[in-house]
C-alpha cells in the first residue's frame, strides 16, 4: 500500500467519526409543496313557488286571475326514489308575498335518473292558515302533487351554489263562495 494514501483515509475517516459525533444527519428528501385548495363548492337542489287563494268567480278552473297570495301557507315537497320509496319529505312556509324557497338538503340522488328532482320530487299542499280559503285546489295537479321545473335558474354564492326548480304556482280555493249567477265553467 502506497505511505500517502494512509493519511488521507485516516483523515477522512476522523472526519466522517466527528461529523456523526456532532450529531449530524443527512438532510431529509425534499417535501413535494402543498397546494392549498379551496373550500368545495357546495351545490345543492332548491324548490320555489308561489301559494294563492283562488277567487270564488274562477273555481273549477286552473285560473289564478284575481287570486291573493297567502302569508303563511305551509307546502310540502315529497320525493320518491325509483322503486318508489320516499326518499324525502320536508314542510315550507311561504313568506309574507305568498312565496316558498325551500333547499333540498339530504336529498340523495343517486345516478340513476328517476332520482332526479324533475322526476323524483313533487309539491304539495299542506295547510292555509285562512280560515275562509283552506280547501284544496288541483291547480297545477296540486292534489297529486305539482311536478318541478328546470328555469335555469341558479343561486350562487362564495362556496354555494344551488338549482332551482319551479313549482306550481298552487292554490287553495274558499270554503264557501256565494251563489253565483254565472254559467257552470266549460272544459
Amino acid at each position: 500500500m502506497d505511505p500517502r494514501v494512509l493519511p488521507f483515509s485516516v483523515l477522512a475517516i476522523l472526519i466522517a467519526a466527528t461529523t456523526l459525533a456532532n450529531g449530524y444527519s443527512p438532510p431529509p428528501p425534499p417535501t413535494p409543496p402543498t397546494t392549498a385548495y379551496p373550500a368545495a363548492k357546495t351545490v345543492e337542489a332548491a324548490v320555489e313557488g308561489m301559494v294563492y287563494c283562488q277567487s270564488c268567480d274562477k273555481y273549477g278552473s286552473w285560473s289564478l286571475a284575481g287570486a291573493e297570495a297567502i302569508a303563511g301557507a305551509k307546502i310540502s315537497v315529497i320525493c320518491k326514489n325509483h322503486r318508489q320509496q320516499v326518499s324525502f319529505y320536508k314542510v315550507f312556509q311561504t313568506d309574507s308575498y305568498g312565496h316558498f324557497y325551500g333547499e333540498l338538503k339530504g336529498l340523495k340522488m343517486s345516478q340513476h335518473f328517476l332520482d332526479h328532482p324533475l322526476h323524483a320530487c313533487r309539491a304539495k299542499l299542506v295547510s292555509s292558515p285562512r280560515e275562509d280559503c283552506n280547501l284544496f285546489s288541483n291547480i297545477n295537479n296540486a292534489l297529486d302533487g305539482a311536478s318541478l321545473r328546470y328555469e335555469e335558474k341558479r343561486v350562487k354564492w362564495k362556496n354555494y351554489e344551488a338549482v332551482v326548480y319551479a313549482a306550481g304556482p298552487l292554490a287553495f280555493r274558499p270554503d264557501h263562495c256565494p251563489e253565483s249567477t254565472a254559467p257552470a265553467p266549460t272544459y
